[in-house]
């Protein structure tokens, strides 16, 4: 028989009393998740072993697939319940009325000053991601490298060292009324005045079978230059990270079959004057995690409506290429704690009289070309 509890309601429970379930994946319940949840994903819940004493609230993103989930544990003998919503419906009241913008400013003053704001400074620094006279289109998906970087850059501006301008930017590209609702809510908590513009890139790229995501990818990024530059912006900022950089890194040399990074910046090949920034390139995503988790923050995990229901949190979802590249830099980290940093220097410490052939403007150069020649110093 179903049994439904509201968020309301269990919010109202004594917390000795259930057990609250999250069904979702390891990587959605680390995103975010409700305070006190355990996270057994749905294809391990049948062998779980579960109190017969205690209230059992099944939970998911939206409250789809835990309904069937409960239903089932109702019927071995189980006191279960579905958590009427999911996820979504306790965030949403979680973000109600919230205001939390002097919490986070003043943490990244602070207790992430060193790992944050210095690591952001040096970037915009050491690649000269900012300049006098710039105006930004700081572009911001919902999730937590985005707001994190949007406070930065709030941070900077509130320093004043010279005058740049800043749009907070926001396409939606077809979101579900919940998640642009978690966007909406949470830039409003923390100060942040975005701009929304809608397009309808999800629904043009719904049916397509191959490359759906680099496909969506693209259209994206085209949309956020138009936007900006109608904007009268000539730089676009994204919340590349670290992590992604020696991930791209990687990936690129063992599913590319070619040595190539993710650059601090780069110019647009097809809207003149423009330029992509990543001011987050020197921070570690343990630290934006670790920030948000102090704060408390619940950013939205991927508002693609490809993963937007709860049909998508099924256990034979594909591990994504970066997913397996993550994987792997975590084997290797246990054996040498150094790898991360050692993957980001090799592309700064590149010999070219020790790669066979490397292209440059787009023209091929072989080491033979140059191995006669006077003053090559292509010897051991």
């Amino acid at each position: 028989m179903e049994q439904e509890i509201t968020v309301q309601e269990l919010l109202k429970l004594p917390q000795d009393s259930y057990l609250l379930i999250d069904m979702r994946d390891a990587y959605a319940f680390s995103y975010g998740h409700i305070n006190g949840a355990v996270n057994i994903a749905q294809e391990a819940l049948a062998e779980a072993v579960l109190p017969q004493d205690k209230k059992l609230i099944l939970c998911c993103k939206s409250g789809l697939l835990s309904r069937d989930a409960a239903e089932q544990l109702c019927e071995k003998g189980y006191d279960a319940y579905n958590l009427s919503g999911g996820y979504v419906e306790w965030l949403r009241l979680k973000l109600e009325n919230c205001e939390i913008t002097d919490r986070v400013e003043r943490s990244i003053r602070q207790k992430f000053h060193q790992t944050l704001w210095s690591r952001f400074a040096k970037a915009v620094l050491t690649y000269r991601l900012v300049l006098p006279g710039d105006k930004i289109a700081v572009c911001i998906s919902g999730g937590k490298d985005s707001m994190l970087m949007a406070k930065l850059f709030q941070e900077m501006k509130r320093h004043d060292k010279f005058p740049f301008e800043l749009v907070f930017l926001v396409m939606d590209p077809g979101y579900s009324p919940e998640n642009r609702m978690i966007i909406e809510k949470n830039a409003a908590a923390m100060s942040i005045p975005i701009t929304v513009f809608e397009t309808d890139i999800f629904r043009s790229v719904y049916n397509v079978d191959r490359n759906a995501c680099y496909l969506c990818a693209r259209m994206r990024r085209g949309h956020l230059y138009k936007k900006a530059q109608d904007l009268g912006c000539n730089k676009i900022a994204l919340g590349h990270h670290f992590d992604d950089v020696i991930e791209t890194t990687l990936m690129s040399m063992l599913y590319g079959g070619q040595v190539r990074t993710m650059m601090p910046k780069l110019h647009s090949e097809h809207f003149a004057g423009m330029e992509i920034i990543r001011p987050l390139y020197l921070i570690r995503e343990d630290e934006i995690i670790h920030w948000r988790d102090y704060n408390d923050l619940h950013f939205i995990q991927c508002a693609c409506r490809f993963t937007d229901t709860c049909t998508t949190c099924a256990p034979d979802r594909p591990v994504s290429k970066r997913q397996e590249i993550k994987q792997l830099i975590a084997q290797l980290k246990t054996v040498n704690p150094q790898v991360e940093q050692n993957i980001f220097k090799s592309v700064e410490n590149v010999d070219l009289n020790a790669v066979i052939k490397m292209k440059f403007n787009g023209k091929v150069h072989h080491f033979l070309d140059f191995y006669d020649t006077e003053g090559n110093s292509g010897c051991e």
